[in-house]
């Protein structure tokens, strides 16, 4: 946390019909919908702690924005962590926090993203994840 920064943090959660275990192994999967790393036009993924991951989104005009950091933790099948930085982070370092709960048949998906900036470029990161998040639910269910 950078002193005298006021920070937010977005906090997301969705049922999804599958398994931890399968839930978890799609997260890191770039060709699954609803992922972060499924809408890049460029990836670079190694997702192990210490692993890092690079991406630079899509966008309908113009340039896309990079996207960047280091996996933090690896607890398969309840918990990913890592860095993420991006233009809209403005030179801070938020953490992304990701736990899979099994809940009656289902997994309960919890994103966590925190110490964004508290204004109008961090703000964008609640719209992101819900974005990511719906698909990812859409995509299970289509499956189901």
């Amino acid at each position: 946390m950078t002193p005298g920064v006021k920070t937010i943090e977005v906090k997301l959660a969705r049922a999804i019909p599958a398994p931890p275990a399968e839930v978890f192994d799609r997260w890191l999967d770039p060709a699954c919908p609803g992922t972060p790393w499924s809408e890049a036009e460029k990836l670079i993924l190694d997702p192990r702690v210490d692993g890092l991951f690079f991406f630079r989104s899509r966008k309908k005009a113009g340039e896309g924005k990079p996207h960047y950091g280091r996996f933090t933790v690896m607890d398969r099948p309840s918990k990913v962590q890592y860095t993420w930085m991006s233009p809209n982070t403005n030179g801070l370092e938020p953490v992304v926090t990701v736990t899979f709960q099994e809940s009656g048949g289902d997994t309960l998906l919890t994103l966590r993203h925190g110490n964004l900036p508290d204004d109008e470029h961090g703000r964008t990161h609640q719209a992101g994840w819900e974005h990511f998040l719906g698909r990812l639910a859409a995509a299970f269910s289509a499956a189901s």
